[in-house]
């Protein structure tokens, strides 16, 4: 059978503003609610102890007529004023009526008010409000105004009925009007201490993502020592750092174009420093036939270096193609390429002659001569040192993986380029560096499953480590 109109859906509010609404009504709703469970139920007590005590009282005035002997109606008026309808008293173990009993259609319930509080205390009310409206009750207490063991009354329930009928409409009318006044106010603070800082944040968060370079994008530090305080300041602090990691990809970017669109011509100059060095080799001359193999290396090197720039500025440098290797020809190649000498800032090997290790020859070499020639800069950026200093390469198997230590005598490093050492672009200590060269030799480690670190740097110096896994098994027998 076709349906005549569309289901009903039932849309719960999604905004934060409605939710917390409803969740403080609901606590507030349960709060009251819990109020007036006991609430009821002591009203409900009071009311029959009332009956109670006012029967005790009326008994008291049978007990004082001669012979105990009260006329029919005067009896029937003492009752009625109690709001009972038979009083009976137990003195002694012996049970005494103190008025006629009538005869009920089914028996009392019985309410017992000396058993104390219990579960059955909160029941009691809902049982007498949703009962036989012509039932009676049958109330137990101890006496109060004489002596005795309990005094007995039966009352009809009608009248309580009444009572707790007006008395729980009371309660909810009051109960509502303070469930919405306690859910306005919690709204309101929740909506003045929570909401609305939390929409400021997220409308920084959206115009950030519109515009990262905004300034205006930055949320509005309030100082608040809470979470919230929290959150706004390091979503400050988020948002700079995503700002400098795209200024640094753009960066990156610009580089990779402008290296690409030199590449060829650089190509082409140095394939003619080839032709020239391939003529000098015939020449014969003693000195130039020592001086060509450093010439022809060099060369060689910035072939690949122009290559690997481009290659750094698509974020594709070369897989790295380790193999075993002597560390003192290498150390002194890179130290021959980064200008160290005797005459100035000079080289010290303190690992042994025949050290070796694993690692790809090209990219070791291009570790080693950025931390050389970054210490040599730094020495000669001394007046005082009047370009002498030292630079000392050390080697040893720890834990199972080679460790080469390059230290020097320098300066240490600055505070600000310790902040973002290994970031490109951001780590640089000389003035007109690019900051990558830190940034490249540390990629160029993790590509071996290794890292490049800072030890420590200060007045007397800086130390890297350069930690390669794995360790060829004649350094594993001398380090043992």
């Amino acid at each position: 059978m076709k349906r005549l109109w569309p289901p009903l859906k039932i849309r719960w509010p999604t905004g934060l503003h409605a939710r917390l609404l409803l969740l403080a009504s609901a606590f507030a709703l349960v709060t009251a609610a819990m109020i007036l469970l006991p609430s009821l139920a002591a009203y409900h007590e009071r009311w029959l102890l009332d009956r109670v005590r006012s029967a005790e009282i009326a008994s008291l005035a049978v007990e004082a007529a001669p012979n105990n002997e009260v006329a029919a109606d005067l009896r029937g008026q003492l009752l009625q004023g109690a709001g009972v309808t038979a009083v009976a008293v137990q003195v002694e173990g012996a049970r005494r009526l103190l008025s006629d009993v009538p005869r009920f259609k089914t028996p009392p319930v019985l309410v017992d008010l000396r058993r104390g509080r219990d579960a059955w205390w909160l029941v009691d009310p809902w049982l007498t409000l949703f009962g036989d409206r012509d039932r009676m009750i049958r109330v137990v207490a101890k006496p109060q105004f004489r002596s005795g063991e309990f005094v007995e009354v039966v009352a009809p329930a009608r009248p309580l009925q009444q009572a707790l009928g007006v008395y729980l409409l009371r309660s909810l009318l009051v109960s509502a009007a303070l469930s919405l006044l306690a859910g306005g106010a919690v709204f309101t603070a929740l909506t003045v201490f929570i909401v609305r800082p939390m929409k400021r944040i997220t409308g920084s968060i959206e115009r950030f993502r519109a515009d990262p370079e905004d300034p205006s994008a930055a949320p509005e530090v309030s100082g608040r020592h809470d979470e919230i305080g929290l959150l706004e300041e390091e979503l400050v602090r988020m948002q700079g750092e995503v700002r400098q990691a795209l200024r640094a990809r753009a960066r990156l970017a610009a580089l990779g174009e402008a290296v690409a669109k030199i590449n060829h011509d650089l190509r082409n100059m140095l394939t003619s420093a080839q032709m020239a060095s391939d003529r000098l080799a015939a020449s014969g001359d003693p000195a130039v036939a020592k001086a060509l193999p450093r010439l022809e290396r060099a060369l060689d090197r910035a072939l690949g270096l122009a290559q690997n720039v481009l290659n750094y500025g698509k974020s594709e440098e070369p897989a790295s193609v380790p193999r075993a290797l002597a560390l003192a020809p290498a150390v002194e190649a890179a130290a021959e390429d980064a200008g160290l000498g005797p005459q100035g800032v000079r080289l010290e090997v303190e690992a042994p002659s025949d050290f070796r290790l694993e690692a790809d020859p090209e990219q070791l070499h291009r570790i080693l001569l950025n931390l050389m020639r970054n210490a040599r800069q730094a020495i000669e950026a001394l007046p005082e040192r009047e370009g002498r200093g030292q630079v000392t390469v050390a080697a040893e198997v720890r834990s199972g993986d080679t460790v080469v230590r390059i230290a020097d005598d320098g300066p240490g490093l600055p505070e600000k380029a310790r902040e973002h050492l290994f970031q490109p672009f951001a780590g640089s200590a000389t003035a007109g560096g690019a900051g990558l060269g830190l940034a490249i030799s540390r990629e160029l480690a993790r590509s071996h499953g290794g890292d490049l670190v800072l030890v420590r740097t200060g007045p007397e110096g800086s130390v890297f480590e350069i930690r390669l896994p794995g360790a060829l098994r004649a350094n594993a027998r001398g380090a043992a």
